[in-house]
């Protein structure tokens, strides 16, 4: 089994929320019927590192991403302008539910890729894997970033 399929096959497996520890400003864990995910990532949570984003980054793992945090909920637009590798981008309410999943996104392309309007973080993961996991709109996601009080899926819950 290659490297990146190895590391797929372990994010995939963890169906059990047993699985999943504390959570953790560096790991974006999610959950849906039928299975569960994890991802380490970079959190970019200001003006400058959301304008940068994984621009000019050849390669990206598999299970990896960058979670883009704002303030509050809002309209957000993505574009793939200096990008060089496909991106799933996973648009995220403030309560944590998946609400848009956009796949591979195309490298370098400077159409606007929107998400719904009430849209409090973005996670970008290589492009495809959000389809091969199953992970679509209507999942879950847990990290400290949310409002735990309104989260779904808070630090707190096993």
């Amino acid at each position: 089994m290659t490297g990146a399929r190895a590391a797929l096959a372990v994010v995939a497996c963890l169906g059990a929320t047993a699985a999943f520890g504390a959570c953790s400003e560096t790991q974006a864990e999610f959950r849906w019927d039928g299975g569960a995910a994890r991802f380490a990532v970079e959190v970019a949570d200001d003006v400058a590192e959301r304008a940068e984003g994984l621009m000019f980054r050849e390669k990206l793992p598999a299970s990896s991403g960058m979670l883009f945090v704002y303030d509050h909920p809002q309209p957000v637009a993505f574009w793939m302008k200096n990008t060089l590798i496909p991106l799933d981008m996973i648009f995220i309410g403030a309560d944590g539910r998946v609400g848009r999943v956009h796949a591979k996104a195309v490298p370098g392309d400077l159409t606007p890729i929107p998400g719904p309007d009430d849209t409090l973080m973005v996670l970008e993961i290589g492009g495809g894997l959000a389809a091969r996991l199953g992970l679509g709109e209507g999942a879950v996601l847990r990290h400290p970033a949310l409002d735990q009080s309104g989260a779904l899926w808070p630090c707190t819950a096993p």
